[in-house]
C-alpha cells in the first residue's frame, strides 16, 4: 500500500526495540519504545514551512511523538515535521 502524507507530515518506520541485553531476553511489556527511525514518505510542506525531511532520512523523535498506524501488518508513525528532533548523519 502506498501512502503519501499531506502538508508537513512524515511517515516513519520506527527502529525495532532491543530484544536482548547481555544474554537476558526482554519481554514485550518491558521494552522501551524506540525514539529513532527511517522516513518512509514525506509531504510537500506548507506555504509557511518548507519540507526539509526526505525519504530515507534517519531521524530522532520524541518519546510520545506521532500517531501509530498499522499498514500491511507493519507499524509506522505519522507525525509532523516539527515533532522530529534531528536527522542522524552516519
Amino acid at each position: 500500500m502506498k501512502i503519501q502524507p499531506l502538508a508537513d507530515r512524515v511517515l516513519i518506520a520506527p527502529a525495532s526495540a532491543e530484544e536482548k541485553v547481555g544474554g537476558i531476553i526482554i519481554p514485550d511489556t518491558a521494552k522501551e519504545k524506540p525514539m529513532h527511525g527511517k522516513v518512509i514518505a514525506a509531504g510537500k510542506g506548507t506555504k509557511d514551512e518548507e519540507m526539509i525531511l526526505k525519504e530515507g532520512d534517519e531521524v530522532l523523535y520524541g518519546k510520545y511523538a506521532g500517531t501509530e498506524i498499522e499498514l500491511d501488518g507493519e507499524k509506522f508513525l505519522m507525525m509532523r515535521q516539527s515533532d522530529v528532533l534531528a536527522i542522524v548523519n552516519k
